[in-house]
Formats: structure tokens, C-alpha cells, sequence
């Protein structure tokens, strides 16, 4: 069964903001840390479907997917995603003595990530 990277994005939001009146088993810090994990491997998803439509041998390698992104997609899409991947991947991680991500800062990561996903969606650029 695989997942569209959609179905995590809303996934990753009723995390950051759960219903209300409910009561969540997580900490806001815990569900922040989970809900960029989720994020993150919405943005690999949808880059992995990205090169799937352009050229399916740039799956191969995770590093090359990132790196020749500018030549398709611009430069400012390619600059934001490797931002955003980052920060994900930052958020991610449990390093001792340092404080969960916030809400609010992976919610921001939400939106952005919401973006680049319409933008990996659009026609590609042709490489100069």
C-alpha cells in the first residue's frame, strides 16, 4: 500500500492541531517531532514521483535526486526544498539535552511544504 504525499501532509496537520476537545496521548513536542517526520517523507515522495515523471533513473540515488533538482525545477524551487528538507530532517532527530521542534515552527514547514509539493507538481523546467 503506498501513501500520497497529500495523505501524510493532512496526516502531519491533524497532529500539529488536533480536534477540538480532544485529548491527544502525545505532547505538543512529541506530535511537532512526528508530524515532521511525516512531513519530511511527504517531501521525498513526491520528489521520487517528481523524477519518476522525468527520468526514472534519477531515483537511484537520494543525494543526485536533491542536487539536480535546480536544473529542472529553478533555482528558488530547488533552494526551498533543500531548506525545507533540512529543517525537517533537524526537527526529526532526538538529540539529548536540546528541546522538541514546536507546533508552530513545523506548521510553518507545513505550508512550505504544501507549496513545494504544487510546485514539484507543475511542468518541469527544461534544463539550459
Amino acid at each position: 500500500m503506498t501513501t500520497s504525499p497529500e495523505t501524510l501532509v493532512t496526516a502531519a496537520g491533524r497532529l500539529l492541531l488536533p480536534e477540538p476537545g480532544s485529548r491527544p496521548a502525545l505532547s505538543p513536542g512529541l506530535r511537532a517531532r512526528a508530524a515532521a517526520i511525516l512531513l519530511r517523507m511527504a517531501l521525498e515522495l513526491a520528489l521520487d514521483a517528481y523524477w519518476n515523471r522525468i527520468t526514472p533513473s534519477m531515483t537511484r540515488v537520494a543525494k543526485h535526486r536533491m542536487l539536480c533538482l535546480e536544473w529542472y525545477t529553478g533555482h528558488d524551487t530547488a533552494r526551498r526544498f533543500r531548506t525545507t528538507w533540512s529543517a525537517l530532517s533537524a526537527a526529526c532527530h532526538h538529540r539529548t539535552g536540546e528541546l522538541p521542534p514546536s507546533p508552530a515552527e513545523i506548521h510553518v514547514r507545513l505550508h512550505e511544504v504544501t507549496a513545494l509539493l504544487t510546485a514539484l507538481q507543475a511542468s518541469p523546467r527544461v534544463p539550459a
